[in-house]
């Protein structure tokens, strides 16, 4: 099985001179984690709720901070047509929960843990260790309760 297959074509993104509240807003209306940064179609970093609280309300910054202060830019993708395993993997070994997929540097869709644990066809040792992922967020989301 190919990313295509799995991935999600609607991608909420923002502007890398969007605010970070309207980026934490953006997050809280659709209920996602993380959005991919664009300048036209072209992905150029990703913002996460994690960046959000760490590098944002950690250190007290404005809320109309904007959101290339604190997006991260080496971002970590998957083309379309690669296989579900190897992006299960990658996602494994860098501790990631989301990839966007590009062609080129067009962002053209995403995919999530949820996408992964979908599929069938993800072998045991990715489904494993992906799961180890979600446990981490899991264990720290109790700390906060």
């Amino acid at each position: 099985m190919k990313v295509a297959d799995i991935m999600s074509r609607d991608v909420k993104v923002c502007s890398y001179f969007d605010s970070i509240f309207d980026a934490a807003k953006k997050m809280k209306k659709f209920d996602i984690g993380s959005l991919p940064v664009v300048d036209g179609n072209r992905l150029i970093g990703i913002i996460t709720d994690r960046d959000l609280v760490i590098r944002g309300m950690a250190e007290q910054l404005p809320l109309s901070t904007k959101v290339e202060q604190l997006m991260t830019t080496d971002v970590k993708t998957v083309l379309k047509n690669q296989g579900v395993e190897e992006v299960a993997e990658l996602m494994a070994e860098e501790q990631i929960r989301r990839v966007p997929v590009v062609e080129g540097e067009t962002l053209i869709g995403i995919v999530s843990l949820g996408d992964l644990a979908v599929d069938n066809q993800t072998d045991e040792k990715a489904k494993i260790a992906l799961s180890e992922i979600s446990e981490e967020r899991t264990e720290g989301e109790q700390f906060f309760n």
